[in-house]
Protein backbone atom coordinates (compact mmCIF):
# COMPACT_ATOMS: atom_id res chain seq x y z
CA UNK A 1 0.00 0.00 0.00
CA UNK A 2 1.44 3.36 -1.06
CA UNK A 3 1.78 5.84 1.77
CA UNK A 4 0.52 9.39 1.43
CA UNK A 5 2.90 12.31 1.21
CA UNK A 6 3.59 13.65 4.72
CA UNK A 7 3.44 17.26 3.55
CA UNK A 8 0.07 16.63 1.95
CA UNK A 9 -1.25 14.99 5.13
CA UNK A 10 -0.39 18.10 7.18
CA UNK A 11 -1.47 20.55 4.46
CA UNK A 12 1.97 22.17 4.31
CA UNK A 13 4.70 22.54 1.67
CA UNK A 14 8.32 21.45 1.60
CA UNK A 15 9.35 25.05 2.30
CA UNK A 16 7.11 25.34 5.39
CA UNK A 17 8.84 26.29 8.64
CA UNK A 18 8.91 24.11 11.74
CA UNK A 19 6.40 26.44 13.38
CA UNK A 20 4.01 26.18 10.43
CA UNK A 21 4.24 22.39 10.51
CA UNK A 22 3.61 22.34 14.25
CA UNK A 23 0.61 24.67 13.93
CA UNK A 24 -0.95 22.55 11.18
CA UNK A 25 -0.41 19.32 13.07
CA UNK A 26 -1.94 20.80 16.19
CA UNK A 27 -5.06 21.81 14.29
CA UNK A 28 -5.51 18.38 12.68
CA UNK A 29 -4.81 16.50 15.91
CA UNK A 30 -7.35 18.55 17.81
CA UNK A 31 -10.01 18.01 15.15
CA UNK A 32 -9.41 14.28 14.72
CA UNK A 33 -8.63 13.23 18.28
CA UNK A 34 -10.59 10.00 19.00
CA UNK A 35 -11.99 11.43 22.21
CA UNK A 36 -13.80 14.02 20.10
CA UNK A 37 -14.80 11.50 17.44
CA UNK A 38 -15.85 8.29 19.21
CA UNK A 39 -16.37 5.45 16.75
CA UNK A 40 -15.25 7.53 13.77
CA UNK A 41 -12.69 5.28 12.04
CA UNK A 42 -11.92 7.91 9.40
CA UNK A 43 -10.97 10.46 12.07
CA UNK A 44 -8.86 7.83 13.85
CA UNK A 45 -6.97 7.05 10.67
CA UNK A 46 -6.41 10.73 9.92
CA UNK A 47 -5.17 11.26 13.46
CA UNK A 48 -2.72 8.38 13.06
CA UNK A 49 -1.45 9.72 9.71
CA UNK A 50 -0.97 13.23 11.12
CA UNK A 51 0.97 11.93 14.13
CA UNK A 52 3.24 9.87 11.88
CA UNK A 53 3.78 12.78 9.51
CA UNK A 54 4.64 15.13 12.34
CA UNK A 55 7.03 12.56 13.83
CA UNK A 56 9.03 12.76 10.61
CA UNK A 57 8.71 16.42 9.63
CA UNK A 58 9.40 17.76 13.12
CA UNK A 59 12.69 15.83 13.25
CA UNK A 60 15.41 17.62 11.26
CA UNK A 61 17.30 14.43 10.38
CA UNK A 62 14.23 12.40 9.45
CA UNK A 63 12.84 15.26 7.40
CA UNK A 64 16.06 15.56 5.41
CA UNK A 65 16.06 11.82 4.68
CA UNK A 66 12.39 11.96 3.67
CA UNK A 67 12.93 14.98 1.41
CA UNK A 68 15.79 13.22 -0.38
CA UNK A 69 14.69 9.58 -0.43
CA UNK A 70 11.01 9.49 0.51
CA UNK A 71 9.41 6.67 2.50
CA UNK A 72 11.98 4.12 1.32
CA UNK A 73 14.77 6.22 2.77
CA UNK A 74 13.03 6.25 6.16
CA UNK A 75 12.48 2.49 6.00
CA UNK A 76 16.22 1.99 5.60
CA UNK A 77 16.74 3.76 8.93
CA UNK A 78 14.36 1.41 10.69
CA UNK A 79 11.42 3.82 10.85
CA UNK A 80 8.18 1.98 10.03
CA UNK A 81 5.59 4.45 11.18
CA UNK A 82 3.11 3.38 13.85
CA UNK A 83 1.88 -0.17 14.25
CA UNK A 84 -1.30 0.58 16.16
CA UNK A 85 -3.13 3.14 18.21
CA UNK A 86 -1.27 2.37 21.43
CA UNK A 87 1.86 3.31 19.54
CA UNK A 88 0.19 6.45 18.20
CA UNK A 89 -0.93 7.62 21.61
CA UNK A 90 2.42 6.90 23.17
CA UNK A 91 3.99 9.08 20.49
CA UNK A 92 1.26 11.68 20.90
CA UNK A 93 2.00 11.89 24.63
CA UNK A 94 5.70 12.39 23.93
CA UNK A 95 5.11 15.48 21.81
CA UNK A 96 1.85 16.68 23.37
CA UNK A 97 3.57 19.10 25.75
CA UNK A 98 5.63 20.68 23.00
CA UNK A 99 2.83 21.04 20.45
CA UNK A 100 -0.04 21.94 22.77
CA UNK A 101 1.89 24.27 25.05
CA UNK A 102 1.96 22.49 28.40
CA UNK A 103 5.48 23.55 29.18
CA UNK A 104 7.12 20.12 28.79
CA UNK A 105 6.11 19.32 32.34
CA UNK A 106 6.90 15.67 31.76
CA UNK A 107 9.43 15.46 28.99
CA UNK A 108 11.86 17.92 30.53
CA UNK A 109 11.03 17.70 34.19
CA UNK A 110 14.34 16.05 34.95
CA UNK A 111 16.32 18.90 33.40
CA UNK A 112 14.17 21.80 34.54
CA UNK A 113 15.95 24.09 36.96
CA UNK A 114 14.46 24.30 40.44
CA UNK A 115 15.16 27.43 42.46
CA UNK A 116 16.28 27.07 46.05
CA UNK A 117 14.06 27.95 49.00
CA UNK A 118 13.99 31.48 50.36
CA UNK A 119 15.05 32.01 53.97
CA UNK A 120 13.81 34.39 56.68
CA UNK A 121 15.93 35.98 59.39
CA UNK A 122 14.51 38.19 62.15
CA UNK A 123 16.96 40.86 63.34
CA UNK A 124 16.53 43.10 66.37
CA UNK A 125 18.34 46.47 66.30
CA UNK A 126 18.40 49.54 68.51
CA UNK A 127 16.41 52.71 67.90
CA UNK A 128 19.58 54.65 67.09
CA UNK A 129 20.84 51.97 64.67
CA UNK A 130 17.50 52.19 62.86
CA UNK A 131 17.84 55.98 62.70
CA UNK A 132 21.42 56.08 61.44
CA UNK A 133 21.83 52.68 59.74
CA UNK A 134 24.60 50.19 60.34
CA UNK A 135 26.64 47.41 58.84
CA UNK A 136 26.56 44.16 60.74
CA UNK A 137 27.02 40.42 60.31
CA UNK A 138 24.53 37.63 60.81
CA UNK A 139 25.08 33.87 61.09
CA UNK A 140 22.97 31.53 58.94
CA UNK A 141 22.38 27.79 58.86
CA UNK A 142 21.32 26.74 55.37
CA UNK A 143 21.49 24.14 52.63
CA UNK A 144 24.24 24.90 50.13
CA UNK A 145 25.52 23.15 47.03
CA UNK A 146 27.63 20.16 48.02
CA UNK A 147 31.29 21.09 47.70
CA UNK A 148 32.39 17.55 46.91
CA UNK A 149 30.03 16.66 44.06
CA UNK A 150 29.21 20.28 43.09
CA UNK A 151 25.51 19.62 43.33
CA UNK A 152 25.25 16.59 41.03
CA UNK A 153 24.65 14.17 43.90
CA UNK A 154 26.97 11.68 42.19
CA UNK A 155 30.31 10.54 43.53
CA UNK A 156 33.33 12.31 42.02
CA UNK A 157 34.28 10.64 38.73
CA UNK A 158 30.69 9.56 38.04
CA UNK A 159 27.55 11.33 36.89
CA UNK A 160 23.78 10.82 37.01
CA UNK A 161 22.54 8.31 34.43
CA UNK A 162 19.48 8.56 32.22
CA UNK A 163 16.65 6.51 33.68
CA UNK A 164 16.11 3.36 31.65
CA UNK A 165 12.49 3.05 32.74
CA UNK A 166 11.23 6.39 31.45
CA UNK A 167 14.13 7.07 29.06
CA UNK A 168 14.77 10.39 30.73
CA UNK A 169 11.24 11.75 30.48
CA UNK A 170 10.50 11.51 34.19
CA UNK A 171 7.09 10.04 33.40
CA UNK A 172 5.84 6.64 32.31
CA UNK A 173 2.98 6.30 29.84
CA UNK A 174 0.25 3.68 30.09
CA UNK A 175 -2.20 3.30 27.22
CA UNK A 176 -5.69 1.85 27.33
CA UNK A 177 -7.76 2.06 24.19
CA UNK A 178 -7.88 5.70 23.16
CA UNK A 179 -6.70 6.99 26.53
CA UNK A 180 -3.21 7.45 27.90
CA UNK A 181 -2.25 7.93 31.53
CA UNK A 182 1.01 9.53 32.47
CA UNK A 183 2.47 9.08 35.95
CA UNK A 184 5.71 9.85 37.77
CA UNK A 185 8.39 7.32 37.01
CA UNK A 186 8.79 5.09 40.09
CA UNK A 187 12.43 4.42 39.33
CA UNK A 188 13.77 7.99 39.17
CA UNK A 189 10.91 9.75 41.00
CA UNK A 190 10.28 12.02 38.04
CA UNK A 191 13.84 13.32 37.66
CA UNK A 192 14.58 11.45 34.45
CA UNK A 193 17.94 10.43 35.87
CA UNK A 194 19.17 8.28 38.71
CA UNK A 195 22.39 8.14 40.66
CA UNK A 196 24.03 4.73 40.84
CA UNK A 197 27.04 5.98 42.82
CA UNK A 198 25.85 8.69 45.24
CA UNK A 199 28.23 11.21 46.74
CA UNK A 200 29.27 10.03 50.21
CA UNK A 201 29.35 13.60 51.52
CA UNK A 202 25.77 14.64 50.70
CA UNK A 203 24.35 11.11 50.26
CA UNK A 204 23.18 11.91 46.75
CA UNK A 205 21.15 15.02 47.61
CA UNK A 206 23.60 17.44 46.01
CA UNK A 207 23.33 19.71 49.06
CA UNK A 208 24.96 20.05 52.45
CA UNK A 209 24.13 21.95 55.64
CA UNK A 210 26.53 24.81 56.31
CA UNK A 211 26.98 27.81 58.59
CA UNK A 212 27.61 31.07 56.82
CA UNK A 213 28.39 34.60 57.94
CA UNK A 214 26.57 37.18 55.84
CA UNK A 215 27.40 40.88 55.91
CA UNK A 216 24.30 43.03 56.08
CA UNK A 217 24.07 46.76 55.37
CA UNK A 218 21.02 48.29 57.01
CA UNK A 219 20.09 51.70 55.61
CA UNK A 220 19.17 54.63 57.81
CA UNK A 221 15.45 55.04 58.35
CA UNK A 222 14.34 51.41 58.67
CA UNK A 223 11.58 50.61 61.14
CA UNK A 224 9.88 47.58 62.58
CA UNK A 225 8.44 45.60 59.68
CA UNK A 226 11.06 46.77 57.18
CA UNK A 227 12.30 43.88 55.04
CA UNK A 228 15.70 43.58 53.39
CA UNK A 229 16.27 41.14 50.51
CA UNK A 230 19.65 39.57 49.84
CA UNK A 231 19.57 37.82 46.48
CA UNK A 232 21.15 34.39 46.29
CA UNK A 233 21.72 34.07 50.03
CA UNK A 234 18.93 31.54 50.49
CA UNK A 235 19.22 27.79 50.02
CA UNK A 236 20.86 26.19 47.00
CA UNK A 237 18.84 25.44 43.88
CA UNK A 238 18.72 22.08 42.12
CA UNK A 239 19.57 21.04 38.57
CA UNK A 240 21.11 24.40 37.78
CA UNK A 241 18.39 26.44 39.44
CA UNK A 242 19.12 29.76 41.12
CA UNK A 243 19.76 29.91 44.83
CA UNK A 244 16.91 31.30 46.90
CA UNK A 245 16.94 34.71 48.56
CA UNK A 246 17.36 35.76 52.17
CA UNK A 247 14.74 38.07 53.67
CA UNK A 248 15.77 39.95 56.79
CA UNK A 249 12.88 41.33 58.85
CA UNK A 250 13.74 44.27 61.08
CA UNK A 251 12.50 44.70 64.65
CA UNK A 252 13.43 48.03 66.29
CA UNK A 253 13.77 48.25 70.06
CA UNK A 254 12.00 51.07 71.91
CA UNK A 255 14.01 54.07 73.11
CA UNK A 256 13.82 55.37 76.65
CA UNK A 257 13.39 58.99 75.54
CA UNK A 258 12.37 59.11 71.85
CA UNK A 259 9.29 57.68 70.17
CA UNK A 260 8.71 57.54 66.43
CA UNK A 261 5.82 58.54 64.20
CA UNK A 262 6.70 57.94 60.57
CA UNK A 263 9.94 59.82 60.05
CA UNK A 264 9.25 62.25 62.90
CA UNK A 265 10.51 61.61 66.41
CA UNK A 266 8.60 62.69 69.50
CA UNK A 267 9.82 63.45 72.98
CA UNK A 268 8.49 65.04 76.21
CA UNK A 269 10.64 67.61 77.98
CA UNK A 270 9.99 69.08 81.46
CA UNK A 271 10.13 72.84 82.12
CA UNK A 272 9.73 74.72 85.37
CA UNK A 273 6.62 76.78 86.00
CA UNK A 274 8.90 79.83 86.07
CA UNK A 275 10.15 79.04 82.53
CA UNK A 276 6.57 78.50 81.46
CA UNK A 277 5.50 81.83 82.87
CA UNK A 278 8.51 84.01 82.09
CA UNK A 279 9.93 82.19 79.09
CA UNK A 280 13.55 81.23 78.60
CA UNK A 281 15.85 78.87 76.76
CA UNK A 282 16.33 75.19 77.50
CA UNK A 283 18.54 72.43 76.07
CA UNK A 284 16.79 69.54 74.33
CA UNK A 285 18.37 66.16 73.42
CA UNK A 286 18.17 65.30 69.70
CA UNK A 287 19.50 62.41 67.63
CA UNK A 288 22.44 64.61 66.63
CA UNK A 289 23.17 66.05 70.09
CA UNK A 290 21.76 68.81 72.25
CA UNK A 291 19.89 71.74 70.73
CA UNK A 292 18.71 74.98 72.33
CA UNK A 293 14.96 75.59 72.35
CA UNK A 294 13.37 78.96 73.11
CA UNK A 295 10.35 78.80 75.41
CA UNK A 296 7.99 81.79 74.98
CA UNK A 297 6.44 83.58 77.97
CA UNK A 298 3.15 82.05 79.06
CA UNK A 299 3.81 78.58 77.58
CA UNK A 300 1.06 76.18 78.61
CA UNK A 301 1.42 72.60 79.74
CA UNK A 302 1.36 70.24 76.70
CA UNK A 303 2.53 72.86 74.22
CA UNK A 304 4.46 71.33 71.30
CA UNK A 305 7.45 72.69 69.41
CA UNK A 306 9.05 71.46 66.19
CA UNK A 307 12.72 71.21 65.27
CA UNK A 308 12.87 70.92 61.48
CA UNK A 309 15.04 68.17 59.99
CA UNK A 310 15.97 66.64 63.33
CA UNK A 311 13.99 63.45 62.83
CA UNK A 312 14.65 60.19 60.97
CA UNK A 313 16.32 60.14 57.54
CA UNK A 314 13.82 59.40 54.76
CA UNK A 315 14.63 55.85 53.66
CA UNK A 316 13.40 56.45 50.09
CA UNK A 317 14.65 59.93 49.42
CA UNK A 318 16.55 62.94 50.65
CA UNK A 319 15.98 64.87 53.86
CA UNK A 320 14.68 63.90 57.26
CA UNK A 321 11.61 64.14 59.42
CA UNK A 322 11.22 66.57 62.31
CA UNK A 323 11.57 66.36 66.06
CA UNK A 324 8.37 67.21 67.90
CA UNK A 325 8.84 68.33 71.49
CA UNK A 326 6.01 68.37 73.98
CA UNK A 327 6.72 70.32 77.14
CA UNK A 328 5.14 69.62 80.47
CA UNK A 329 5.29 71.96 83.44
CA UNK A 330 6.86 70.49 86.55
CA UNK A 331 5.18 71.54 89.80
CA UNK A 332 7.59 71.65 92.74
CA UNK A 333 6.63 69.22 95.51
CA UNK A 334 9.01 70.37 98.29
CA UNK A 335 9.05 74.13 98.99
CA UNK A 336 10.99 75.90 101.72
CA UNK A 337 9.38 78.61 103.84
CA UNK A 338 10.66 81.49 101.74
CA UNK A 339 9.37 79.90 98.50
CA UNK A 340 5.98 79.40 100.08
CA UNK A 341 5.88 83.05 101.20
CA UNK A 342 6.74 84.27 97.70
CA UNK A 343 4.11 82.08 96.08
CA UNK A 344 1.50 83.22 98.58
CA UNK A 345 2.41 86.80 97.85
CA UNK A 346 2.20 86.11 94.10
CA UNK A 347 -1.27 84.61 94.50
CA UNK A 348 -2.44 87.60 96.57
CA UNK A 349 -1.19 90.02 93.92
CA UNK A 350 -2.79 87.95 91.18
CA UNK A 351 -6.19 88.03 92.95
CA UNK A 352 -5.94 91.79 93.49
CA UNK A 353 -5.13 92.32 89.82
CA UNK A 354 -8.34 90.53 88.85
Amino acid sequence: MTKKDYYEILNVTRSSSDEEIKKSYRSIAMQCHPDKNPGNKKAEEKFKEAAEAYEVLSDKQKREIYDNYGHEGLNSTGFRGFNGFDDVFSHFSNIFDDVFGYGNARGQSHSSAVSGSDLRYDLKISFLDAAFGLTTEIELEKLATCRKCRGTGAAPGSSPETCRTCKGRGQVIQSSGFFTISSTCPHCNGHGKFISKPCDHCRGTGKEQISKTVQLKIPAGVETGSRLRLRGEGEAGSMGGHDGDLYVFIHVEEHEFFARSGDDIICRVPISFVNAALGGTIEVPTLQGKEKLKIPRGTQNGKTFRLRGKGITHIRGFGSGDQIIEVFVQIPTALNKRQEELLAEFEKINQTAH
